[in-house]
């Protein structure tokens, strides 16, 4: 069996669209990441990054005990290699997929939702005009650089749909919300239409949907707590003791 540690957000959805499109059977942990969840100790044993998701595979290939996995990519790399699905075998095709999953861990990803957050801050902490556009403009890059790879063929990697497609749809739906128009970029919206349409992927991202957190529904207090918990986050201090020093 395999544990999913998860919470409805893009990086989230990236991993319960593999799953549900390999077929595999799962059950979603909910990380309440609104609440805190990441922050627990059961959690960081498996994330030390105390970042949501978080993968456990009770049942390894090889046996033994159970594997535990954190960051996104590493979790598709894992399932793919596990079930031999949507990944080729052959080196060239294996290292062309590998290397757009880490394209966007690196890329996509990161800018994206530093993108969102300066959109959705506004100006209530100061000017932020710089940032958006600089994170908006990066953000419109990564549409170009999709839609040129999407010119001649049918999917990231070719002919063959993969683990490429599947980590980079999630962030691609709120395009709107990124000061985006995917009108702009038809190579792209024709393959972002195709994968819309896949009931795997309707299916994965649709995991989590009764999993919410209402902003509008909390103090001025608890919105300021939730905000000092999520934002500017600094080093967590390790033991005093009981280390190798």
């Amino acid at each position: 069996m395999l544990d999913l540690h998860y919470w409805p957000t893009p990086n989230g959805k990236k991993v319960t669209i593999q799953l549900e499109e390999c077929g595999l059977a799962y059950r979603v942990v909910p990380c309440n990441i609104g609440q805190g969840d990441q922050f627990t100790e059961a959690f960081l044993a498996i994330n030390p990054n105390n970042r949501m998701p978080a993968l456990v595979d009770h049942s390894p290939a090889e046996g033994g005990p159970p594997i535990s996995i954190f960051e996104s990519g590493a979790m598709m790399l894992y399932l793919a290699e596990k079930t031999g699905q949507f990944m080729p075998s052959d080196p060239r095709g294996k290292y062309d997929v590998v290397q757009w999953v880490m394209w966007q861990m690196a890329n996509q990803g990161p800018k994206s939702g530093e993108c969102g957050h300066f959109r959705r801050l506004g100006d209530s902490e100061g000017d932020q005009s710089y940032a958006v556009t600089r994170f908006t403009d990066e953000v419109n890059r990564f549409y170009g650089v999709l839609n040129n790879q999407l010119f001649n063929q049918r999917y990231l990697c070719g002919e063959q749909y993969t683990i490429a497609d599947m980590i980079c749809y999630p962030w691609c739906v709120n395009w709107a919300g990124q000061g985006q128009d995917i009108n702009d970029f038809k190579y792209f919206k024709r393959w972002f239409d195709e994968l819309s349409e896949r009931p795997g992927v309707q299916r994965g991202m649709a995991v989590g949907s009764e999993l919410r957190n209402d902003p509008a529904s909390l103090s001025s207090e608890e919105r300021a707590s939730l905000k000092a918990m999520l934002y500017n986050q600094r080093a967590r201090p390790a033991p005093e003791h009981g280390g190798l020093l």
